[in-house]
C-alpha cells in the first residue's frame, strides 16, 4: 500500500504547483490535489508511532 500512496501523493503535488503557478489555476484542480496530498501524508503518517504511545506504555509497566 505505501508503494502506491507515495506516488500519488508526489503526483499530487507535483500537479498542485504546476497549477498554482498558471495565471488562472483552476481551483477545482487545486482542490482535489490537496485532497490527494492530506489522504496521503495521513496513510503515512498513521504507521508512525506517537511519542505519548511510548510513555502510556512506560506507565502500564510499573
Amino acid at each position: 500500500m505505501k508503494k502506491l500512496v507515495i506516488p500519488f501523493t508526489l503526483v499530487a503535488i507535483i500537479v498542485g504547483l504546476y497549477e498554482q503557478s498558471k495565471a488562472k489555476p483552476n481551483v477545482y484542480i487545486l482542490c482535489i490535489t490537496i485532497v490527494i496530498f492530506m489522504y496521503g501524508i495521513m496513510k503515512l503518517s498513521a504507521k508512525t508511532p506517537s511519542k505519548n504511545q511510548e510513555e502510556k506504555e512506560d506507565d502500564h509497566a510499573e
